[in-house]
């Protein structure tokens, strides 16, 4: 059955006629999907349905909204290189003749303060982060943030500080990018983008929703590790805490 997708000339020329035409015939287009704006569900069969473009600079992600909450159209979203923010070149050692790339490992999961959940991203990276321009073993990955404007946090006993400019991007259910203020002021960046995106568990999901904002936890490699229950990962973080290794903001969902 034909959907009700609109899928407007910009989106168009950005994914080819062809792609257009199989989506407008409903071959490769989602019966229900959860709208990119208001994140409520939709139907493509039974209501009007816009097609909106992610578009970076080396990735394009498709997603769907409501007519009535959006028209279709491309979103630009300006991926940096994960060399620069979420990857960084550490200094070669003598017995490695290629430099390692450090990964910035994000893990989701709720955080309880003050008898609520709040949904939460932690973010880890493979290796010790050195500050752009620099060689060396050092590890600059918190002081970089803490420029940003993330807060030193000595305990998790509160919900940090909103970081105006930041956000995070989740469409269709799904983990996309923290993104981060432009350099010149115009339209956020990726600072850590999903090379495929992450699906997110529906409590987490439910918990983003009602806050319209997602908890952001940032510590050094080897502070946190991968933490198969949300309370190991719970006291991994308040150990970290403790021992002056976490930082953290309080970043609001990405609008499009």
């Amino acid at each position: 059955m034909p959907r009700m997708l609109e899928v407007s000339d910009e989106v168009r020329a950005e994914i080819g006629h062809e792609e257009a035409d199989r989506l407008l015939a409903g071959e490769n287009a989602p019966g229900g999907y959860d709208c990119t704006s208001c994140r409520t569900p939709g139907d493509s069969e039974q209501e009007r349905t816009s097609t909106v473009l992610f578009v970076g600079d080396e990735t394009a992600v498709l997603a769907f909204a409501h007519a009535t909450c959006l028209p279709s159209q491309v979103v630009q979203v300006t991926e940096e290189q994960l060399q620069g923010a979420a990857r960084s070149i550490v200094g070669e050692s003598p017995a490695e003749a290629v430099p390692e790339q450090a990964v910035l490992g994000v893990t989701s999961g709720l955080i309880l303060l003050s008898g609520e959940l709040h949904p939460a991203l932690v973010v880890e990276p493979t290796a010790p982060i050195a500050r752009p321009g620099t060689t060396g073993a050092g590890d600059d990955f918190l002081p970089l943030l803490i420029e940003q404007g993330f807060m030193p946090l000595p305990q998790i006993d509160s919900v940090p500080p909103v970081l105006h400019g930041w956000s995070v991007l989740l469409a269709m259910g799904q983990l996309h990018a923290i993104l981060q203020p432009g350099v010149t002021g115009g339209s956020p960046v990726a600072w850590w983008q999903a090379h495929q995106p992450l699906q997110v568990a529906e409590s987490w999901r439910a918990a983003a929703n009602k806050h319209q904002q997602v908890l952001m936890f940032a510590a050094p490699v080897g502070s946190i590790g991968r933490q198969p229950r949300e309370d190991l990962l719970r006291d991994a973080l308040d150990k970290a805490a403790g021992n002056g290794q976490l930082v953290a903001a309080t970043l609001p969902l990405a609008g499009t």
